[in-house]
C-alpha cells in the first residue's frame, strides 16, 4: 500500500517534507527545496503548509510570478501566510499598492484570530558539508571543469542523497551510474518492540550544523548506511513528530489548478514554520533547532491512556497462592537487576509462577520485601528524572518497581507499542521519500541520457498525483521533442501552461517546438507572454528570436539570440540556435558561436550537429564525421545524426557502411523521412529497385508535394524499363518544380542503366 494514501502515515511524510525543503533553503540549495515542495504540495494541494512552502521555494528560486500564482488564491481560501507571501511577491515586483492591501488584509486575519502557539523554528547560520560540495561543483560546472564538478557532486549524494541538484548536476555531466548503484534500495520498515523503546527517548538530537539527526542507535535513522563514519552526523534529519492527535492530509485527486481549487483552512501547526492563524494546537514552550520535536518521553507519557495509571488485579497477590520457586530465586533477580543499572521495569515471571505451594510465612516476607523494594524503586526514579532521563512509562514512579509486575503482564506494554508505532511511523515516512526521489532518479537520468523512451516508461511508473505536475509534464514534452514527436510534445507543454502559466523553465525547447511545428500565432502569443513574466530571462529572447526566424528575420533573430547570451553567458542553447541562424550566410561566423555553446555545454548535441553541418558543407569530410559521431555518442537514439554520419561515410565511398546507418536510423524512427530518403538513394546505387521503391512509395504517399522524391521515383523506375511510370513521375516533378526541367531533360537524355545526376537532390 502506497504510504501517502493512509491517514495515518500522511502527517508524518508531511513533517519529513518540511523538515528537508527547510534544510535545503537554510543552506541554499534552493533547487532542491523547489523540487521537493512540489512534491510536497502535488502530494496535498489543501494544505497550507505545502502551500507556502512551495511558494518560500519559487520565490527564494527568483521565480516570482510562479511564487505569487501559488498563493494568489480567493480570498476566502486565504490565510494570513498566503497573504504576506503575497505581499513579499507583489513588493519584489514594484505592485506596492497590492502588496500593503494584501499585509493590511494579513494583519486584520492575525488580529481577529490570534495565534496562542509559541512555536517557531532556528533557522541555521551556515550550510553543512554536503550543501558545500555541491555548490562548489555547481560552480565547477559552470566553469566547465568536469572532473573537479563530478567529485564534488558524489561527495555530496555519499554524505546526502537527498540532494537534489547534486544528482542534477552529474545528470548534466553525462557522468550518470546506475541508480540502484548511486541510491541503493531500502529493506521495508519492520515495527519491533525492544526494551530500548522504553528506555531511551525516540526524540532527534541536533548536529552542530543545527540539522535534526536521529541517534546512530535509533531505528529511525533512514540514512545510516550512507555514513562514512560511525559518528559522523548527517544532515536533512527530519525531527520525530509527536504522537498526539494527527490531522490527515486528503490526497487532491483533481487535476493541478491553483485559480479553481478551493483549499482548506488548516488547523495544523507546521514545527518548520510560523504559525498559521486560526490554528488550535497549543505548545508550552517556543521550540528550537536543538529540540524542534519535543519532549518526545513526556508526550508518551501524557498520551497513555488514564485507565494504564491504575494498579490492575494481577498486581493484587493473594496471600493464599502458594511460591512455585523459593523467594531466594527472586531476591537474587532483584540484586542482579540493581547491578546492571536497569532503570525501566525488569521483566519478570507472570502470576501464573505464584501457583505452587508455599506458606503463609513466605507470603509475609515477600511482601516487605516487596515494599523495600519499591522504596529504592521510587528513590531511583526521581533520581533519574533529576537527571533529564524520563523513563517511557505510564505508570507512577511507586508502581514502577513493583515485585508483582514480574509475575503479571507488564504495564509498559501501552508506552512501548506507542513508541514502536512512532518508529515505525517514522521509518516507513522516510523510505517512501527516499523511493519516492529514487523514481524521479530514473526519470531525469533517462532524459539526460537521451533515452527517451526509457525516460516515458519511468514516468508513468510515478504516483498518478505526481504525474500531474509541471516538472513531470515539462520531462514528457522534452521527451517526445527529442524523439521527433512533435505533436506529442506540443500537447504536454500545452498542459505545463495550463498548471503553471508563469513557467520559465523549458520554455525555450516549446518555443523550437513551435517553430518545428510552423505555428507563428502560438509562438507570438509564447514569446509576449515570456517577456511580460521576465524580460531579462534568457527564455524570452530564445522564443522572440524563433519567432523571428520563422518570419525569414535573420537580423533580428540574431539579435534576440545575442541579448538571450548576455541575460545568461551560460546559456548554450542561444549560442547554438545563433549558429543555425547563419549557417547560410556565413559559415565561418556559424564555427564561432557553436563552438562557444560547446565551451559552455560539452554535451550539447545540437552544437556538435551544427559543427557538423559546417564542415559538411566546407567539403571537410573527415571533421564532419567527427562531429557528426561525438553527437552521436551524446544522443546515440537519433535518427538525424545517423543518418548524417551515414551521409559522410555515403561520400567517403563506404555504401555498406552508410547503408548500415540508414537501416538503424530507420529503425529508430520509421517515420523519418530524411534518413529513409538517404536510405532509397542507396539502394538505388546499389540496384535494389524494389526495396527503392517502397522506401519512396512510402515517402510519396505521406509528402506528395516533395520534388526530390517524385524525382527519385522516375529515375528508378527508368531504370528498371517501366517507361510509363516514370514519364507519369516526370510530369508530376515537373507540376511541382517547374525549375527542375533541366534535369529533367538530362535524365531522359541519360543511358537507362546508368544512375544519372543526382544534383538535382535539394534535400
Amino acid at each position: 500500500m502506497d504510504p501517502s494514501e493512509s491517514p495515518a502515515f500522511l502527517p508524518v511524510i508531511a513533517q519529513r517534507f518540511q523538515s528537508i525543503i527547510w534544510s535545503c533553503l537554510d543552506s541554499d540549495l534552493t533547487g532542491t527545496a523547489v523540487f521537493y515542495a512540489e512534491r510536497y504540495f502535488a502530494l496535498d494541494q489543501h494544505s497550507h503548509d505545502a502551500r507556502h512552502l512551495y511558494a518560500t521555494s519559487l520565490l527564494r528560486e527568483g521565480q516570482t510570478y510562479p511564487a505569487l500564482c501559488v498563493v494568489d488564491i480567493s480570498r476566502q481560501d486565504q490565510c494570513s501566510g498566503c497573504l504576506e507571501l503575497k505581499a513579499k511577491c507583489c513588493n519584489i515586483l514594484g505592485r506596492y499598492r497590492q502588496a500593503r492591501e494584501a499585509l493590511e488584509e494579513a494583519s486584520k486575519e492575525l488580529a481577529n484570530t490570534p495565534s496562542t502557539s509559541t512555536s517557531t523554528r532556528t533557522a541555521r547560520q551556515s550550510p553543512d558539508l554536503a550543501a558545500m560540495h555541491c555548490r562548489s561543483g555547481a560552480m565547477a560546472l559552470k566553469g566547465n571543469l568536469q572532473s573537479i564538478a563530478a567529485n564534488s557532486f558524489r561527495q555530496a549524494l555519499s554524505m546526502n542523497p537527498l540532494i537534489w541538484e547534486a544528482f542534477e548536476g552529474l545528470c548534466a555531466l553525462g557522468s550518470i551510474p546506475e541508480i540502484d548503484e548511486l541510491f541503493p534500495p531500502l529493506t521495508d520498515p519492520v515495527k519491533h518492540i525492544t526494551d530500548e523503546a522504553t528506555s531511551k527517548p525516540s526524540g532527534p538530537v541536533a548536529t552542530g550544523a543545527g540539522f535534526f539527526t536521529p541517534e546512530a542507535a535509533n531505528a529511525a535513522n533512514l540514512f545510516r548506511g550512507f555514513k562514512p563514519e560511525v559518528n559522523q552526523l548527517q544532515p536533512f534529519r527530519i525531527p520525530v513528530p509527536p504522537l498526539g492527535p494527527r490531522d490527515s492530509l486528503a490526497s487532491n485527486e483533481s487535476s493541478f489548478r491553483f485559480a479553481d481549487t478551493t483549499f482548506q483552512q488548516a488547523h495544523r501547526i507546521s514545527r518548520s514554520q510560523t504559525t498559521v492563524p486560526g490554528s488550535t494546537q497549543h505548545v508550552t514552550r517556543p521550540l528550537s533547532s536543538a529540540d524542534e520535536a519535543g519532549p518526545m518521553p513526556k508526550k508518551l507519557r501524557s498520551t497513555a491512556p488514564q485507565h494504564a495509571l491504575k494498579p490492575s488485579k494481577p498486581l493484587k497477590l493473594p496471600i493464599e497462592d502458594p511460591l512455585k520457586k523459593p523467594l531466594a530465586s527472586s531476591k537474587a533477580g532483584i540484586s542482579a537487576a540493581k547491578s546492571i543499572g536497569v532503570n525501566n521495569v525488569i521483566t519478570r515471571r507472570s502470576t501464573r509462577l505464584l501457583s505452587g505451594a508455599g506458606s503463609k510465612h513466605s507470603s509475609k516476607a515477600l511482601t516487605r520485601d516487596r515494599r523495600k523494594q519499591q522504596g529504592h524503586a521510587r528513590s531511583r526514579s526521581v533520581e533519574s528524572d533529576e537527571d533529564g532521563e524520563v523513563a517511557n512509562s505510564p505508570s507512577p514512579p511507586g508502581m514502577t518497581s513493583s515485585p508483582r509486575s514480574e509475575k503479571s503482564p507488564s504495564p509498559w506494554t501501552l508506552g512501548q507499542e506507542q513508541a514502536a508505532q512512532a518508529t515505525y511511523e517514522i521509518e516507513v515516512a522516510d523510505k517512501y521519500i527516499y523511493d519516492l526521489m529514487r523514481q524521479f532518479a530514473r526519470v531525469i537520468r533517462a532524459l539526460s541520457m537521451y533515452d527517451s523512451q526509457q525516460c516515458l516508461n519511468e514516468v508513468e511508473l510515478l504516483p498518478h498525483i505526481q504525474q500531474r505536475t509541471p516538472w513531470v509534464l515539462s520531462v514528457v514534452g522534452r521527451a517526445h521533442y527529442d524523439k521527433g514527436h512533435y505533436v506529442a510534445a506540443e500537447r504536454a507543454f500545452k498542459a505545463v501552461r495550463t498548471l503553471e502559466p508563469y513557467r520559465l523553465w523549458d520554455m525555450e525547447v516549446y518555443s523550437t517546438l513551435l517553430w518545428h511545428l510552423q505555428r507563428p500565432v502560438e509562438l507570438s502569443f509564447l514569446a509576449q507572454e515570456l517577456l511580460n513574466i521576465d524580460p531579462r530571462s534568457p527564455q524570452a529572447w530564445i522564443a522572440i528570436g524563433n519567432l523571428f526566424s520563422l518570419q525569414k528575420e535573420r537580423a533580428q533573430a540574431l539579435t534576440c539570440f545575442r541579448r538571450a547570451t548576455q541575460m545568461d553567458p551560460s546559456c548554450a542553447y542561444a549560442y547554438t540556435l545563433s549558429g543555425h541562424e547563419t549557417i547560410d550566410e556565413d559559415l565561418e561566423k556559424a564555427v564561432t558561436f557553436f563552438q562557444s555553446a560547446l565551451r559552455v555545454d560539452p554535451r550539447h548535441y545540437n552544437a556538435w550537429y551544427g559543427l557538423g553541418t559546417c564542415y559538411l558543407r566546407m567539403s571537410k569530410l573527415r571533421l564532419a564525421e567527427y562531429h557528426f559521431r561525438k553527437a552521436v555518442e551524446i544522443h546515440p537514439k537519433n535518427a538525424v545524426l545517423l543518418g548524417c554520419v551515414g551521409m559522410v561515410v555515403e561520400r567517403r565511398g563506404d555504401q555498406e557502411g552508410a547503408r548500415a546507418l540508414f537501416d538503424k536510423a530507420v529503425g529508430i524512427s520509421p517515420e523519418n523521412a530524411l534518413v529513409r530518403y538517404r536510405r532509397a538513394k542507396i539502394l538505388i546505387s546499389v540496384k535494389e529497385y524494389k526495396a527503392a521503391i517502397k522506401d519512396l512509395e512510402q515517402l510519396h504517399n505521406t509528402s506528395p508535394d516533395e520534388s526530390n522524391v517524385v524525382f527519385q521515383l522516375a529515375k528508378v523506375y527508368r531504370l528498371m524499363g517501366d517507361e510509363v511510370k516514370s514519364a507519369q513521375f516526370l510530369a508530376i516533378a515537373r507540376d511541382i518544380s517547374p525549375k527542375s526541367i533541366g534535369k529533367i531533360k538530362k535524365l531522359l537524355d541519360t543511358a537507362k542503366d546508368e544512375s544519372g545526376d543526382d544534383r538535382m537532390d535539394e534535400g
